[in-house]
């Protein structure tokens, strides 16, 4: 069953929710060309299906449909307690069996990096290759690599150990944004001295603060519990290698990257032999938004080859 939504005030006619088997909803929203070559997209952590402010003009030059997806307890997605990286590639095999896509890829950024993967170990009917962007990598021994930004690794830690205190920072920005959008604008531009320049960079715009503003007050419609249990879910171990998938996969990833260390990116691709990493030297780990890149990551899955835009 396709309900359409109502709730959310961009281009209503894209958006949509798939009822699953088990009777919850998966919502979803489209952009590019409604008959294009299908590409799944997997936000991060936390996220939501809504990726950009308007519709999104590369994906409709080079002829693409995104169908981007809120994950279990994100945007208008159902929760799922307990789930597991194998329970959303179920989630997605319903999905493209609703949508009767008989070919499609999946594009997973940042901690849905983990969820295309899955995906691409499993190799269900129909996929046919898979991209991880400036994707995390598994933990050792349930914690975050040292690598990885002090700011980033205090998330994983409070969700492991003061939940409580984490449901309360979320919910104070989520007031923030609710109440005072012009000082949540302003965080992102002046709080971000973790992050490297070429992030810093990114978040300086007004239309990139806009639409993560969007993208993050839907994360956090139904409350901040979901990022605390997906938080818990990543730290743990996955069930596989990058070694053991076989399906045509590619990383993308910048060198100074330190929300997904790109150390242990290079750690975990080593011996993955199905897997072609693109390494980004000199940026961070907003790569979606430089369109050279965006360009050539939805080129590859579209034709299956590299190509240097």
């Amino acid at each position: 069953m396709d309900e359409k939504g109502g709730d959310v005030s961009m281009n209503q006619a894209r958006e949509g929710k798939v009822r699953l088997l088990d009777g919850r909803n998966l919502a979803y929203h489209e952009y590019g060309q409604i008959s294009g070559y299908p590409i799944l997209l997997f936000h991060g952590t936390p996220g939501s299906r809504l990726w950009f402010v308007d519709d999104e003009p590369i994906s409709h030059q080079l002829g693409i449909r995104l169908l981007a997806l809120d994950r279990p307890g994100y945007g208008g997605s159902d929760p799922q307690p307990d789930r597991t990286l194998f329970d959303w590639v179920n989630d997605v095999k319903e999905a493209v069996q609703h949508w009767e896509l008989h070919e499609y890829s999946v594009l997973g950024v940042s901690g849905g990096g983990a969820y295309a993967a899955a995906c691409a170990y499993h190799a269900p009917l129909g996929l046919r290759s898979a991209a991880l962007v400036s994707s995390v990598m598994p933990f050792v021994s349930g914690k975050a690599p040292r690598s990885m930004s002090r700011s980033n690794r205090a998330v994983f830690w409070l969700c492991r150990y003061m939940p409580w205190l984490m449901r309360s920072t979320v919910s104070a920005q989520v007031k923030m944004i609710d109440k005072d959008p012009q000082r949540f604008k302003k965080s992102l531009r002046e709080g971000n001295r973790h992050l490297p320049a070429s992030d810093r960079a990114v978040l300086q715009h007004g239309e990139q603060q806009e639409a993560m503003m969007l993208h993050m007050r839907e994360a956090y419609r139904q409350g901040p519990e979901e990022l605390v249990r997906e938080n818990l879910l990543l730290g743990k171990p996955w069930g596989f290698t990058l070694a053991d998938i076989h399906l045509p996969t590619y990383v993308f990833h910048g060198t100074q990257d330190t929300l997904a260390p790109y150390e242990e990116m290079v750690r975990y691709t080593a011996r993955a032999g199905a897997i072609q990493v693109t390494t980004v030297e000199e940026a961070g780990h907003f790569l979606t938004e430089d369109e050279r890149i965006w360009r050539e990551i939805l080129l590859v899955l579209r034709d299956g080859q590299l190509q240097r835009c």
